[in-house]
């Protein structure tokens, strides 16, 4: 069983403890602009913020304890933990524990989780493996607090790339794949996979078969529209197409990596139709939207004619997706703009669409 969802009651719980985690991560913010020279003339005011639509009670999950994290089953003996921002998953094992992706935003209550959960079920807590879904810092940061005698998994390319980065919180993989690797540990069975380029070049598919489970990060955030600029994606065509790789898996249970929630496949068909809305109304979008007053107004200063223009075509295109979608995926109306001017860019510039050859 997947402990997927929260009473009511605990949602409140949980938009607490998030906000005092997030309110500590920003807090210098403002004493910093002040040594910077006053880049901010005054600290943002609540009545000055922009109001944005009710999160949808189904966007959010349950609610993390006093450490500020919430561990459950997925299932049977794989278990996520959580921080209502970001996840990370754990299989207990007779050898040991693998774990999958180490954010520093948890950090040291995964070991608690896994400690929680070890202690209860009579098994080792010491962990054995860590397999790196890509290589962001923000995904693995906490890497380095389980020491030089794990056994760290990851894409060639993650290697190559954590080697470049040189940063002592995420150690390289030890062990490395290029396309497939099954991973046997301790009785158990875990199948990577890199299907190419998505939100990065190294992000891969976790598939757990024996536990009815799939783990893709920051490509399908369950219950959300993506984050900035389509999950500040390196490779749109690649994340367009991912979720249609992932459904062509067995899977009931998804960790996407992010949020407060388990997903499932009624989430990634949710998600997949988001995205095919965007898509089409970008193109019509895209022929829709007349330049000339854009460049007729700003003449010479062609950014501010081209930026106005492509705000236009993006508010043409996303305004009826924002309404569709406003209750049923949470920060519709926040983030929905930015992924489709992403979006918009790589139709023009990867597909071609609308190009048009001087006569």
């Amino acid at each position: 069983m997947s402990s997927t969802s929260a009473p009511k009651s605990s949602n409140s719980a949980l938009n607490r403890r998030s906000f005092l985690a997030r309110s500590a991560a920003i807090a210098a913010v403002p004493a910093v602009a002040t040594l910077a020279g006053g880049a901010l003339a005054e600290p943002a005011s609540a009545d000055t913020l922009p109001d944005y639509a009710p999160i949808p009670p189904s966007a959010l999950g349950p609610a993390v304890n006093a450490q500020g994290y919430f561990v459950g089953p997925v299932e049977k003996n794989l278990y996520w933990v959580t921080d209502g921002t970001y996840q990370a998953a754990f299989l207990t094992t007779r050898e040991g524990v693998v774990l999958f992706d180490a954010p520093p935003s948890i950090g040291a209550n995964l070991q608690r989780a896994i400690d929680q959960i070890a202690s209860a079920n009579g098994v080792s807590n010491k962990v054995t493996h860590i397999v790196y879904s890509h290589h962001h810092a923000d995904h693995l940061g906490a890497s380095s607090l389980f020491g030089r005698d794990v056994v760290r998994v990851g894409h060639v390319e993650t290697k190559v790339l954590l080697a470049s980065e040189n940063d002592p919180a995420r150690p390289v993989p030890d062990v490395t794949f290029k396309t497939h690797r099954t991973l046997h540990v301790g009785g158990e069975r875990i199948d990577l996979a890199w299907h190419g380029t998505n939100h990065t070049p190294d992000n891969i598919y976790i598939h757990f078969p024996d536990h009815d489970t799939l783990m893709l990060v920051d490509v399908i955030l369950p219950g959300w529209v993506p984050y900035d600029s389509f999950n500040l994606n390196e490779d749109v065509p690649g994340s367009i197409a991912a979720p249609a790789t992932a459904m062509a898996y067995p899977w009931t249970h998804f960790i996407g990596g992010h949020m407060g929630r388990l997903g499932t496949r009624d989430d990634m068909a949710v998600y997949q139709q988001y995205v095919t809305d965007l898509i089409d109304n970008i193109k019509i979008a895209l022929g829709a939207v007349d330049p000339t007053p854009f460049f007729t107004r700003y003449g010479n200063n062609s950014w501010a004619a081209v930026k106005t223009f492509q705000d236009a075509q993006v508010a043409y295109a996303t305004a009826p997706v924002i309404q569709k979608y406003t209750g049923v995926l949470a920060a519709a109306d926040v983030y929905t703009a930015s992924t489709a001017f992403h979006i918009l860019e790589s139709i023009r510039l990867d597909l071609g669409f609308g190009s048009q050859v001087h006569p």
